[in-house]
């Protein structure tokens, strides 16, 4: 199991919490250290049946300077992948990337299901 995240981010503190609380095993990764690559990204975006948008950190700082709110309307999604793997900070976060799916940002009952095994 792959935790991705940011250690200045309180969700990510509390996702973080919550897996050690249940001791969940799992390798972890700093986000703003080690971006996720276009190739992770998309493996990712389908293991979990993601909207690719919904990938996005909407409420980071480079996000909002972007003004990507609006650019990601007319993007592509080469496009988008291509941005997200550009910086980590761009990426919604935690993530939380299993065997069987990927669960980005942070809810207990969601991360108590794809932990069910661990």
């Amino acid at each position: 199991m792959l935790f991705v995240w940011y250690p200045k981010c309180g969700t990510c503190r509390n996702a973080k919490k919550w897996l050690d609380e249940n001791n969940v095993t799992y390798e972890i990764r700093d986000i703003s250290q080690n971006n996720p690559t276009e190739k992770e990204l998309r493996e990712w975006q389908k293991k979990g049946q993601l909207d690719v948008r919904k990938m996005f950190n909407t409420s980071g700082r480079l996000y909002r300077e972007m003004n990507l709110k609006e650019k990601l309307k007319t993007m592509s999604e080469d496009e988008m992948f291509a941005l997200l793997a550009s910086d980590g900070m761009l990426v919604k976060r935690p993530v939380l990337v299993t065997e069987d799916t990927v669960r980005i940002g942070f809810k207990a009952e969601t991360y108590q299901e794809s932990c069910t095994d661990c």
